[in-house]
């Protein structure tokens, strides 16, 4: 089985292809701000399961997830990509890049996304995500959107900008949501940092000057993160002119290696 996924930009070029993934609530048309500044890269921009056009599909794990991943750039004979992913869609690229990807993988960039927790800190975790779980499948989406993104990650938002958010994500189906959700909680997800270090391939992490919790996390990872000037946790929706041009300067210091 394969995933939704859709072409943009130049079909022919010899560069990599730029595989998007987006954030948790969100689709593949979450990017097009930022993608309108690579018309001559290739690109393939995907939507998640329980998202976008891969609504009706359900993975019970990250490992089935990444063989989804697998299968489709396959199917669109994707011989050389980067994977660039938000949030969760960071997750799972820092997963596809560790346990499931080869010499095809040219770098990953990931946008505010958790590189996993300690054994400690996943138990608390599951927990909350099958309270979430169960406010997607219980409350009006409306209601459990207005939550959602009143979680102090999302604290840079104005009123204003949380009602646009809420009514752009209002087309998702409850139930799918929350079964995404649970299958890729960050407490099931391994922690992947040691892995991520020991890549062969660039590793590039971004996340908004405003998000504090992930500023921290990439410093006590000590990890390279490039900040995003006015923005908070979804950087490239705050601020995707500043996005792009610090992207395009991540691919062409190794196009230039």
């Amino acid at each position: 089985m394969i995933l939704h996924a859709h072409w943009q930009g130049s079909h022919h070029s010899s560069r990599p292809v730029l595989v998007w993934l987006h954030g948790f609530l969100g689709s593949s048309a979450d990017w097009l701000p930022v993608q309108s500044g690579f018309s001559d890269w290739p690109q393939l921009s995907i939507d998640l399961p329980g998202h976008g056009g891969s609504r009706a599909q359900q993975i019970s794990d990250f490992d089935q997830l990444s063989a989804r991943l697998t299968a489709t750039l396959h199917h669109h004979r994707i011989r050389r990509y980067w994977l660039i992913g938000y949030s969760l869609g960071g997750r799972i690229a820092m997963f596809h890049a560790c346990r499931h990807s080869g010499a095809e993988l040219a770098g990953l960039v990931v946008e505010s996304a958790h590189h996993g927790l300690n054994a400690d800190d996943r138990a608390h975790r599951l927990a909350a995500d099958r309270r979430w779980a169960t406010r997607f499948c219980q409350q009006p989406l409306h209601q459990t959107l207005d939550e959602w993104y009143r979680q102090p990650v999302f604290a840079d938002l104005s009123a204003a900008q949380r009602q646009q958010l809420i009514s752009l994500r209002s087309h998702n189906h409850p139930q799918a949501l929350a079964s995404m959700l649970l299958a890729t909680s960050l407490a099931k997800q391994p922690n992947l940092l040691p892995e991520l270090q020991r890549l062969p391939c660039p590793v590039y992490s971004l996340c908004g000057e405003q998000d504090a919790k992930f500023s921290q996390l990439a410093r006590q990872a000590a990890l390279p993160c490039d900040a995003i000037p006015a923005a908070g946790h979804n950087a490239h929706r705050a601020n995707p002119g500043a996005f792009g041009r610090l992207l395009a300067q991540k691919l062409s210091l190794e196009e230039s290696t």
